[in-house]
């Protein structure tokens, strides 16, 4: 095989034509934002079919086609939970909570909700979090596409791959900001399914298909008898014990995930009503239930068909980049590169706004308030959430390099997400459904909770998996929980005025709250 895999004439234009269509398509958006509430929720207009599709393409993305794909190589089927337990139940119980208070609260980001609950210091805290956060993944997206994906097949430079990509998307989610962002999701979607699907069939065709590559793993030793089995034993030595599954995964990463990821919640924000925001979280769990076909199975499929054509393993995160190189024909192959291109894209625009809109939410904004006295008004917030959108795209491509250069990127992904969810879960549900919950509880479920995170995972003896986060993550929202109610407890009950609109139930079924909020709303 040939280093580098060169593409044709077909292949080129291809893909030329999708990134012009997508530059255009994503500014277009641009004569429709006036103010703060259209540049970050859009206005409130997103129907929930284009919510459902933009939740799912934001979520899955050009990282997941290399990662989840590369935990398959490595690993087994058992990393397709993360969709089939980790998702779609969490997106269920988001849709019929969490998500009709939050559309219903006006609120943009869910630290702000968490500020309005307990205190700014837990808005500040937890919104820097998820910023940090948020941007290291914006600079890991732009690095894996780059060097995983076309370094590896094409031999393009990585650093002028991340330009491009950087400066395609940043210019129609400076322009058009969320409605952009959600349309173009929406075309992306259609683009990556018909891409994955089309790699799916050829990776299944190749080996003969599906008992075929069970008979053909399962003979090549005995470190590949689990990898077919979904739910593996709780003394593994995978990350994926059964265990750390169904309990840190399917209660604690994947409804804190889909309940308090901004990137996600932002899209029901902008919805046009409520149903349309709780249909379209439902909508993109029907969706979710086909990805872990097209991102995990290839990467088993993988372990036949590289070895075969080049007589020798390679690291598990460059299985299907390399599948890709070496199985799809002309034009087909140019396809599947859009189809990257577009998972890509997909979830670098839906990161860079949300973090552009946590940064002047909750912590450019708490300062501006505090310096001048009064909250930015709507021309003001547009203003420097742009300028923030410039500043942190130009920031993660100075620092995708050093921070894409991982060993193993799901794995890496999933432990920085379960030193907090865990704690942000905590005190997300107790803020919402305990009306007896103070701010110091809450700052102590966080803070205390976050500490007991980075302890947990330190401590290398206290778990059979290697990589500890779902343990993490179950124990942590445990902890926290009991820190919270404690604390709670020990400390004087919150005044009614300050909590009014501010839980579940109140949110839903007080007529005077709804008159409140719509009024706090329009303000």
């Amino acid at each position: 095989m040939q280093e580098h895999v060169s593409l044709m004439g077909i292949d080129v234009f291809i893909i030329c034509t999708y990134l012009l269509g997508v530059f255009i398509l994503g500014s277009f958006f641009a004569k429709y934002v006036k103010n703060a509430g259209d540049f970050f929720i859009a206005g409130k207009a997103l129907p929930f079919w284009a919510i459902g599709m933009s939740i799912v393409v934001s979520d899955i993305g050009a990282m997941d086609f290399v990662a989840v794909g590369g935990s398959a190589y490595t690993h087994g089927i058992a990393v397709a939970n993360f969709d089939w337990i980790g998702s779609m139940p969490a997106m269920v119980f988001a849709a019929f909570l969490f998500v009709p208070y939050f559309w219903r609260s006006g609120v943009f980001t869910i630290p702000e909700f968490l500020g309005r609950r307990y205190n700014t210091a837990v808005q500040v805290i937890h919104g820097s979090i998820w910023a940090v956060f948020m941007f290291t993944m914006l600079s890991l997206m732009l690095y894996v596409a780059a060097d995983q994906i076309m370094h590896t097949i094409l031999g393009w430079n990585v650093t002028a791959t991340i330009i491009l990509m950087a400066v395609i998307t940043g210019v129609y989610t400076f322009a058009g900001g969320l409605s952009a962002i959600v349309m173009v999701d929406a075309v992306q979607l259609i683009v990556m399914f018909v891409g994955g699907i089309a790699l799916l069939w050829l990776s299944m065709w190749e080996v003969g298909g599906w008992s075929a590559l069970q008979e053909q793993v399962l003979a090549m030793g005995s470190e590949y008898q689990d990898h077919f089995t979904i739910l593996l034993p709780h003394n593994t030595t995978s990350p994926y014990p059964w265990t750390g599954i169904v309990f840190g995964l399917g209660i604690v990463l994947s409804i804190a995930y889909m309940s308090g990821n901004q990137a996600v919640v932002q899209r029901t924000l902008g919805a046009r009503s409520e149903w349309d925001a709780k249909a379209g979280m439902l909508f993109g769990g029907f969706l979710k239930a086909f990805i872990p076909l097209m991102v995990a199975l290839p990467g088993l499929a993988a372990l036949i068909i590289i070895p075969r054509v080049t007589g020798t393993m390679v690291e598990g995160d460059r299985a299907v980049p390399m599948m890709i190189g070496l199985m799809l024909p002309p034009g087909l192959k140019g396809l599947m590169f859009v189809a990257l291109f577009a998972a890509l894209m997909s979830s670098v625009d839906s990161t860079l706004n949300s973090t552009t809109t946590i940064w002047v939410t909750d912590i450019w904004g708490r300062g501006w308030k505090w310096i001048k006295g009064r909250d930015m008004d709507e021309r003001e917030a547009l203003i420097v959430g742009r300028i923030f959108t410039i500043v942190l795209i130009v920031a993660a491509v100075a620092m995708a390099k050093y921070i894409g250069q991982q060993e193993s990127i799901y794995v890496l992904i999933q432990t920085a997400l379960s030193l907090f969810q865990g704690p942000t879960l905590a005190i997300l549900v107790l803020g919402i459904l305990w009306q007896r919950t103070t701010r110091w509880g809450g700052l102590a479920g966080l803070v205390i909770g976050v500490a007991f995170c980075f302890m947990l995972n330190s401590s290398t003896k206290l778990f059979p998996s290697d990589d500890p986060f779902l343990f993490v993550a179950w124990w942590s929202f445990v902890f926290s929980l009991i820190v919270t109610v404690v604390v709670s407890l020990l400390t004087p009950p919150e005044p009614d005025e300050k909590i009014r609109g501010l839980v579940w139930a109140q949110v839903v079924q007080d007529a005077v709250v709804q008159e409140t909020l719509s009024e706090r709303v329009s303000e």
